[in-house]
C-alpha cells in the first residue's frame, strides 16, 4: 500500500507516490489555471491509477495548496495567484479518490517537513519562508505549524513593504510578493526571462538585473526583519524555487537583515534541506498521519 503526496503551486503541481518511506514515483504537470480544482482532482486520480499499476494501491493522500486554507473544513478559501474562492477540495478529493485525504497549506506543510526531515530538525521553533511563484511563511512552534484562528497565518507575501508601490494581485499595493517572488523578479526585469536567469545576469553586472535583484533582496530583508521583531524566531529557513540560488540569495539577504536589526542579533538563516520538495514531503507526512 502506498501514499500520495501532491503539492499544488501557482505554476506547477509536483507529486510523489511513496511506500514504506521510499519514493516509487515522482511526477509533475502544469497547474491548470483555467480549471485549477479540476486539474488537481484529475492529477490526483491519475496518481491513484499509477499506484494501482505498481501493485501498491494508495491508502491515503495528502494535498497541499497555496493561499488561505482552512484545514479544519478542508476548504481552499482563497488564492490570489490561482484565483479560487471557497473550494471544497477535501470533500471533492475524497469523493473522487475514495480514500482518506488530508488538505493542507503548502508552505505550512513544507515547514512541517522541514521540522521532521529537514533544516529545522534541531529547532523546536522557527520560521519557514518559501519563495516561488508567490511568497508565504510558516511559523513552526514546538515542531508543528501554527495555522492561526482560521488558516490565515503566514501570508508574509502580502505584507506591504513599499507603500503606494506596485499593484499586487491581492488588491493592495507594494506587497512583498510584487517585488521578491520568482514570478515578480521575472516580470520586473521584462520579457520572459526566468528569475534564475535574472539573478545570473545580476552576477554578471547587468544593470537592470542588478536593480531588480537588489529590490528583491531589500524587500525580503524588510519582511524578515518585521517577522523577527514580532515573533523572535530561533531560526529562519528559506525554501521554494528561489532558494536554488543558494548563497547568491542567502549571503546578501543575511547581511541586509542584520543591517535592519539595530538593537538585537539576527536569527541564523538556512537554506531548506528539502529544496522544492518540502511541500510534497509534507503532504506525504499528512497522508501518513491519516493511517497511523
Amino acid at each position: 500500500m502506498s501514499l500520495i503526496g501532491l503539492d499544488v503551486g501557482g505554476t506547477t503541481m509536483k507529486a510523489a507516490i511513496t511506500e514504506d518511506s521510499e519514493t516509487m514515483v515522482t511526477e509533475s504537470r502544469p497547474t491548470n489555471r483555467t480549471d485549477p480544482v479540476g486539474g488537481i482532482l484529475d492529477f490526483a486520480a491519475h496518481l491513484a491509477t499509477r499506484a494501482d499499476a505498481l501493485d501498491s494501491p494508495a491508502r491515503a493522500a495528502g494535498i497541499v495548496v497555496p493561499g488561505i486554507v482552512d484545514e479544519s473544513t478542508g476548504t481552499a478559501v482563497h488564492s490570489a495567484n490561482i484565483g479560487w474562492r471557497d473550494a471544497p477540495i477535501l470533500h471533492l478529493a475524497q469523493e473522487r479518490l475514495g480514500i482518506p485525504v488530508a488538505l493542507g497549506h503548502d508552505v505550512r506543510t513544507g515547514g512541517l517537513a522541514e521540522a521532521v526531515l529537514g533544516a529545522g530538525r534541531d529547532a523546536d521553533d522557527f520560521v519557514f519562508m518559501a519563495i516561488g511563484t508567490g511568497i508565504a511563511a510558516a511559523l513552526i512552534i514546538n515542531n508543528a505549524p501554527y495555522p492561526g484562528v482560521a488558516g490565515w497565518s503566514g501570508e508574509i507575501g502580502h505584507v506591504v513593504v513599499r507603500p503606494d508601490g506596485e499593484d499586487c494581485a491581492c488588491g493592495n499595493k507594494g506587497c512583498l510578493e510584487t517585488y521578491a517572488s520568482a514570478a515578480s523578479i521575472s516580470r520586473r526585469y521584462g520579457g520572459n526571462v526566468p528569475a534564475e536567469e535574472v539573478i545570473a545576469r545580476a552576477e554578471k553586472n547587468d544593470e537592470k538585473a542588478e536593480q531588480v535583484w537588489s529590490d528583491a533582496l531589500d524587500t525580503l530583508a524588510d519582511g524578515l526583519a518585521a517577522t523577527t521583531l514580532l515573533v523572535d524566531p530561533g531560526l529562519i529557513v528559506i525554501g521554494g524555487g528561489l532558494a536554488q540560488a543558494g548563497k547568491t540569495l542567502l549571503d546578501p539577504l543575511a547581511t541586509r537583515l542584520t543591517d535592519r536589526l539595530k538593537f538585537r542579533p539576527s536569527p541564523p538563516l538556512l537554506l531548506s534541506k528539502l529544496d522544492d520538495q518540502a511541500a510534497v514531503k509534507g503532504a506525504t507526512i499528512l497522508a501518513h498521519r491519516l493511517v497511523t
